[in-house]
């Protein structure tokens, strides 16, 4: 009987090493994906006291904070594009599962998606609607990214550098584009006139006192400047009559 007692005492101390060693914490933004006996369990564990009983189980930490992975300077239009992603993974499950490496995986397809998005835009787009760029990135990548249990909450294009042959041909295109806009708005002014001047001109005809009145502003305009010109309106009425007597005159004469 007292030669089992020491064997039961090594056996509680090994047994005792081990479920202290089989405790871990786990921080507040840390979940533990177990696989016992190589199957992982539903739910991930954490945060806090857990107990992982090795050889039967294996933890894989997962840090549910947001990561920020800036994208590598991609050669496309512009010299160089640089992104800011911000992702964090909301299921630690499929982070381990569906990818070997969710980081790098994240990091590659932000290359790809950077490249092909910003590949397919004019220049003058990439320049004045980067927000609706920085949409449209953030959506292709969270639709990638979902099935590994990753949601990218943004994506900045935070740089866009431009050669030089790139920024004489957007110099000469927005001159060109200034030049197009002034010839319409001019376009648009002299139909505007024309238009106004027939609308003055229907107005006259079916009121002839209007241009009488027309002749005394017009006088009016002309005194308050300080010159020496006098200006004697004759109506176009008495010029014709005038031109009718002349020629009845003439036509009487022998």
């Amino acid at each position: 009987m007292s030669d089992a007692n020491p064997v039961i005492l090594i056996f509680v101390l090994i047994v005792g090493i081990w479920l202290l060693n089989s405790i871990k914490i786990l921080r507040e933004y840390e979940r533990g994906v177990i696989f016992r006996l190589g199957r992982v369990l539903p739910q991930p564990k954490g945060p806090g006291l857990i107990f992982v009983f090795a050889p039967f189980d294996r933890i894989v930490r997962v840090s549910l904070r947001i990561d920020t992975l800036e994208v590598p300077a991609q050669d496309v239009i512009t010299r160089d594009n640089v992104a800011v992603l911000y992702f964090r993974v909301i299921d630690p499950s499929l982070a381990v599962i569906e990818v070997s490496n969710f980081l790098y995986a994240t990091s590659q397809l932000a290359q790809t998606t950077l490249r092909s998005v910003l590949g397919e835009v004019e220049l003058d787009e990439l320049l004045s609607q980067r927000e609706k760029l920085n949409v449209r990135l953030q959506s292709i990548l969270d639709q990638h990214t979902a099935p590994w249990g990753v949601k990218v909450t943004m994506v900045e294009v935070k740089q866009v550098d431009l050669a030089e042959q790139m920024i004489r041909a957007i110099a000469r295109q927005a001159e060109a584009e200034r030049e197009r806009r002034a010839k319409i708005i001019h376009a648009e002014g002299e139909y505007t006139a024309a238009e106004k001047l027939g609308m003055a001109a229907a107005v006259m005809q079916k009121e002839p006192v209007a241009i009488q009145l027309r002749y005394l502003q017009t006088l009016v305009e002309i005194g308050t400047e300080k010159n020496t010109t006098i200006v004697f309106p004759l109506p176009l009425d008495i010029i014709a009559s005038l031109g009718r007597a002349l020629d009845k005159a003439a036509k009487d004469t022998p």
